[in-house]
């Protein structure tokens, strides 16, 4: 169940100083909470990340299903997120970004470190939004 496999991570995660094995050993992974749109409860996803400048990028990518993954609409409805980098922990605001040469070029820049973004883009006939994260302190 993806709950457990997620949850295993986060702790994995929070026990290791941000570092995790298996298939995300080596990778760059943060801990994003967003609150739940309908909920309005906390919920922590860990994704992979690159930089672009000041801020982070994600992907809405949810391994290619054909909908976006629930955080991506919790940004969309409170776009205040927590981000945890390693053990740095910070407030962030969330930006999607659906289409366009900027959504192109941070998209590219996520394959280019894990390729596997690109068979989740060919998996799927929506196009994949990226997030962006910036720093509120």
């Amino acid at each position: 169940m993806a709950n457990d496999w997620n949850a295993n991570i986060i702790e994995e995660f929070r026990a290791n100083s941000g570092k995790v094995g298996g298939p995300f050993e080596g990778r760059d992974l943060l801990l994003l909470t967003s609150t739940g749109r309908t909920s309005g409860l906390p919920r922590t996803s860990p994704l992979a990340y690159v930089r672009d400048g000041e801020r982070i990028v994600i992907i809405a990518s949810k391994a290619g299903a054909p909908t976006n993954p629930d955080w991506y609409y919790n940004i969309l409805a409170n776009p205040e997120v927590t981000v945890e980098l390693g053990t740095d922990k910070f407030q962030a605001e969330g930006t999607a970004i659906t289409e366009g040469p900027e959504r192109d070029r941070l998209y590219a820049a996520m394959v280019e470190v894990m390729p596997g973004f690109a068979e989740y883009a060919e998996k799927t006939s929506r196009v994949i939004p990226v997030v962006t994260l910036a720093s509120l302190s």
